[in-house]
């Protein structure tokens, strides 16, 4: 089975949840999802994840003056984003609990 298919349809479920209690960057979510176990994830990716999100009206964003570089784009829920971070939670555990149960029925855990 390939990662990266899977990573596609729960990437948005892994940025809300890196956001949920911290506020970042791209790079600093990036770092974070691979720091999290999600080392497939990709640069391209999450910043088009970022740019979904917020156009879907669940991220709010703001800028963070630097004095190393060029300034900084935050990303943050808000309550919409929060909103969906739980029902998307309790979608993905419905699922990953189903799909547990397939593979245990069948004899297939590791």
């Amino acid at each position: 089975m390939d990662a990266t298919q899977l990573l596609k349809g729960v990437l948005d479920l892994a940025v809300l949840a890196v956001l949920r209690d911290e506020d970042g960057y791209g790079y600093d979510i990036l770092r974070r999802l691979r720091a999290a176990g999600l080392e497939e994830v990709g640069d391209a990716s999450v910043y088009g994840t970022l740019r979904r999100l917020f156009a879907a009206g669940l991220l709010t964003t703001y800028v963070v003056p630097s004095e190393s570089g060029p300034h900084r784009k935050y990303y943050s829920l808000n309550s919409a984003g929060r909103d969906e971070l739980v029902r998307s939670g309790k979608l993905w555990r419905s699922f990953a609990t189903t799909m547990d149960q397939l593979v245990d029925d069948r004899g297939m855990t590791a």
